[in-house]
C-alpha cells in the first residue's frame, strides 16, 4: 500500500473551491505579515525618533495627522482575524461535503474513501487559522500602542493650549 500524502496536497485539495479557500487563506496571510512588518519597522522608527506636538503645530489636528500612519492599515489586521477562522470553516465544510459525496460515489465507507477529504477540510481549517491569530495578536498589539501614543500627543495638545 503506498502512501501519497503531500503537504501541498492538503492544502490544494482534489477540487478548485478547496485551492481557491486555500489561496485566499494564504494570500491574506501573505499581506497581514506585510503589514505586521510594516508596523514594526514603523513603531522601531518612532523609538530613535518619538513623536511629539511642537508649539507651533495647529493643535487642532495635530494629533490627527500624527497618529494616521500608525492606524494606516489596521482595519486588514482586524478582518483577517475575523473573517479568516470563517473561510477556513467554509473550506472545512467543503471538505466534509467532498467525503460524503465520496461516500456516495464508492458505496464504501472504509477510512480511505473518508480520509482524503476530512484531511483536506482540516487543511483548510489550519490555514484560516494560521492567517487569523498573528493577524489578531497584531491588531491588538498595535492598537494598543496607538491608543497609548494617541493619548501622550493628545495630553501634549492640552498642556500647550494651557500654556
Amino acid at each position: 500500500m503506498e502512501n501519497s500524502f503531500s503537504l501541498l496536497s492538503l492544502f490544494s485539495g482534489r477540487d478548485l473551491m478547496t485551492l481557491f479557500v486555500s489561496l485566499i487563506l494564504v494570500g491574506a496571510s501573505v499581506l497581514s505579515w506585510m503589514v505586521i512588518i510594516e508596523k514594526i519597522r514603523l513603531w522601531n522608527y518612532v523609538k530613535h525618533s518619538p513623536v511629539s506636538v511642537k508649539h507651533g503645530d495647529n493643535l487642532e489636528t495635530i494629533v490627527d495627522k500624527l497618529i494616521r500612519p500608525f492606524d494606516k492599515n489596521l482595519w486588514f489586521l482586524s478582518m483577517v482575524s475575523y473573517v479568516a477562522p470563517f473561510i477556513g470553516l467554509f473550506g472545512t465544510v467543503w471538505g466534509v461535503m467532498d467525503s460524503f459525496a465520496s461516500i456516495g460515489v464508492n458505496q464504501s465507507v472504509s477510512i480511505g474513501v473518508i480520509a482524503p477529504g476530512l484531511a483536506v477540510a482540516l487543511g483548510t481549517t489550519a490555514l484560516g487559522l494560521i492567517a487569523a491569530v498573528p493577524a489578531a495578536i497584531a491588531y491588538n498589539v498595535f492598537s494598543k500602542k496607538s491608543d497609548d501614543l494617541y493619548d501622550r500627543l493628545d495630553e501634549q495638545v492640552k498642556e500647550l493650549k494651557h500654556k
